[in-house]
């Protein structure tokens, strides 16, 4: 399938995380289609630690599992896109070129469990969460908590993307998170951009 979406290009195909790690480090992929059951290094451990590596990485997971602790653990990882088997090609295609841009993309079904694991907790006060951030970090922190990309940031807050992207760097290293999907994750818990969360 994905060979025959025009612009999209198949550079390598991996059985198991292990061989994943090896092939994000010499390929170097634009995206990662990653499955969360493989033998040997799964597909959580393996997006963690590609991730690691290299925090720009574009994982998307893509899998059966539906349950919130595997789409949380996916994303506290560091994916950035969550997709059950079955998602069509159009989900597939605005995945991949969703989560090129710096989107985090969710199918609908996950969009909608993220959407009522969120508000179970929609009464928490957010007002003294991330202390150690400066004003401004915190307003880059909750747009990017509501799926805004960089630049889109940049056009609401009049300023450059650099700017940006040196913003959301120092809130990264102050909330110790791998990357964009797990500092969403962390702001959301904390009642930052719940609002905005809506299905792509």
């Amino acid at each position: 399938m994905l060979s025959s979406i025009e612009g999209v290009e198949v550079v390598g195909d991996t059985s198991n995380g292990q061989e994943c790690l090896a092939a994000a480090a010499e390929l170097d992929p634009d995206v990662i289609l990653m499955d969360i059951h493989m033998p040997g290094l799964n597909g959580i451990d393996a997006t963690r630690r590609i991730t690691e590596r290299d925090p720009g990485a574009a994982v998307v997971v893509l899998t059966m599992l539906e349950d919130d602790d595997s789409v949380f653990a996916a994303m506290r990882a560091g994916a950035r896109g969550y997709l059950l088997k079955g998602a069509d090609q159009d989900d597939v295609v605005r995945a991949i070129t969703g989560v090129v841009r710096g989107d985090v993309i969710f199918g609908p079904v996950i969009a909608n469990r993220v959407r009522q694991y969120f508000a179970g907790s929609r009464h928490a006060d957010s007002s003294h969460a991330f202390p150690e951030l400066t004003p401004r970090e915190r307003e880059v922190l909750e747009l990017v908590a509501r799926g805004e990309s960089n630049q889109s940031i940049a056009r609401g807050l009049v300023v450059s993307e650099k700017t940006v992207r040196n913003h959301v760097s120092n809130v990264f290293a102050k909330l110790q998170v791998a990357g964009r999907a797990e500092a969403i994750v962390r702001a959301r818990e904390s009642g930052i951009g719940r609002e905005q969360l809506r299905p792509d």
